[in-house]
């Protein structure tokens, strides 16, 4: 067999095991989340976790009573969340604390932002994937 025919075939199996290996890649990240599942909303309803509701003071002297619905991202972690619930309230008092009634108002998505990110950072069981302010009352 002569050289260039040799270049050519090695070139040519070099070139199908690129095409699968992107094949495998374009078939594997279609959309699904982290763990290689998007849960259905049965799963994200039974993950999720309602915290008590709770009444505070802001910085200005306003009271707040608000409440979250927690998503998380496996049955574990929704156990985790509930057994740190002491630490959930800690965090949503500290970060109401510093807020007046107009940060309060406007910046309620700036807050579950905050508390999923604080959460995070105590979970060792799973995550929490979203908050959500179910409830709240200003005065």
């Amino acid at each position: 067999m002569s050289k260039p025919i040799k270049a050519m075939i090695i070139f040519l199996v070099l070139l199908l095991i690129a095409a699968i290996a992107a094949l495998v890649v374009v078939l594997n990240s279609s959309g699904e989340n982290v763990q290689g599942k998007e849960l259905t909303i049965d799963e994200v309803v039974e993950y999720s976790y309602e915290s008590p509701e709770i009444t505070t003071d802001l910085e200005d002297g306003s009271f707040v009573r608000i409440q979250f619905q927690i998503l998380t991202d496996s049955k574990e972690a929704k156990e985790e969340v509930t057994k740190r619930e002491f630490q959930l309230k800690n965090i949503i008092i500290k970060e109401l604390a510093v807020m007046n009634e107009e940060n309060f108002k406007s910046g309620l998505g700036n807050l579950e932002d905050i508390l999923r990110t604080k959460l995070n950072e105590v979970m060792k069981d799973g995550s929490i994937t979203a908050v959500y302010t179910i409830n709240k009352i200003l005065q």
